[in-house]
């Protein structure tokens, strides 16, 4: 017995889309002039920003990806439509971010122990036009960065790429008047400590998601002993959960209940009982839910191979 309609919940509004979709272009832009910006100065600090703007690029581009997919309707082929598709794009990205901030870790730390000569000008002129980019971004979401944890997310990306920006201008300060080369190196460490952190969590929950791991936050003996307590309730067996998308936990139970309650009028209310409880009474509030509801006697007729 199932619960109600899966057709997947919309994202967010045009409103939302439109300013997403300006922002993810200001940060594309700010990441090519930050890869030229690091050719002509030889600045790794620059590429490290260039990198941590990619992974702002990656997450604006998931949260626009969401906000568009989640739009399309179900069909009988793809009963989810493409809510996953998110957490596909996020995997592939997450792997190259990965990549990314190890090699800038990497030769930051042998630039601290062997500094090549940095164009400080350069540096500071390209740094700059990349905060500029990050600011803009910022005043475009920032009246909308408490609407949903999609909008929310991506405010922080251009409020972290903003830092990795100033690290470098920081830098290019330190290398002008100080002539202290090793500033470069510095700001890319720090850059890729920023990168790398978010990153590995990103690749974390997407395997999560794709691997079928119990949502993070919902106790599974916890339902169980939940659904225990119900009146009429025997037992509880093939309890699972996992998520479509990373909003969007399901859960589905055998649930074993007394026979008389096939004939007295209890399996219907069972089952809002049921649904209620997976819905409101734990960490994770889990909206699609489906539950079957067997006789005493019907477990002898199933092969049992999960909990």
């Amino acid at each position: 017995m199932g619960g109600h309609s899966h057709a997947p919940a919309a994202a967010g509004g045009a409103g939302h889309r439109r300013k997403l979709a300006l922002v993810l272009g200001i940060t594309a832009t700010a990441l090519v002039v930050e890869v030229v910006g690091a050719a002509v100065s030889g600045s790794l600090a620059l590429l490290a920003d260039a990198g941590h703007a990619l992974t702002d690029a990656a997450g604006l581009t998931l949260a626009l990806v969401a906000a568009v997919l989640a739009q399309r309707p179900a069909t009988p082929q793809r009963t989810w439509g493409y809510r996953r598709a998110e957490v596909l794009a996020a995997a592939a990205q997450a792997a190259v971010l990965l990549a990314v901030g190890v090699f800038v870790l990497v030769e930051g730390v042998r630039r601290l122990l062997d500094p090549p000569e940095v164009a400080s000008t350069a540096m500071l002129v390209f740094g700059v036009v990349g905060l500029v980019g990050n600011t803009v971004a910022i005043a475009v979401l920032a009246s909308d960065r408490g609407t949903n944890l999609n909008m929310r997310a991506a405010f922080l990306e251009v409020v972290n790429d903003a830092l990795g920006s100033a690290a470098v201008l920081v830098a290019a300060g330190c290398i002008a008047l100080f002539g202290w080369q090793r500033a470069d190196a510095v700001a890319s460490l720090l850059i890729g400590a920023l990168i790398l952190p978010r990153t590995w969590r990103l690749l974390r929950e997407t395997v999560d998601v794709l691997l079928e791991t119990t949502p993070k936050g919902l106790d599974l003996d916890d339902v169980r002993a939940h659904i225990l307590d119900l009146p009429h309730v025997r037992d509880v067996h093939d309890l699972h959960a996992s998520q479509v998308a990373t909003d969007l936990p399901v859960l589905s139970a055998h649930v074993v209940v007394d026979d008389d309650c096939f004939h007295d009028g209890h399996a219907p209310q069972i089952l809002d009982q049921l649904q209620q409880c997976v819905a409101s009474h734990h960490g994770v509030s889990v909206e699609h839910s489906t539950f079957q509801l067997e006789a005493a006697g019907h477990g002898e007729h199933e092969h049992h191979t999960h909990a």
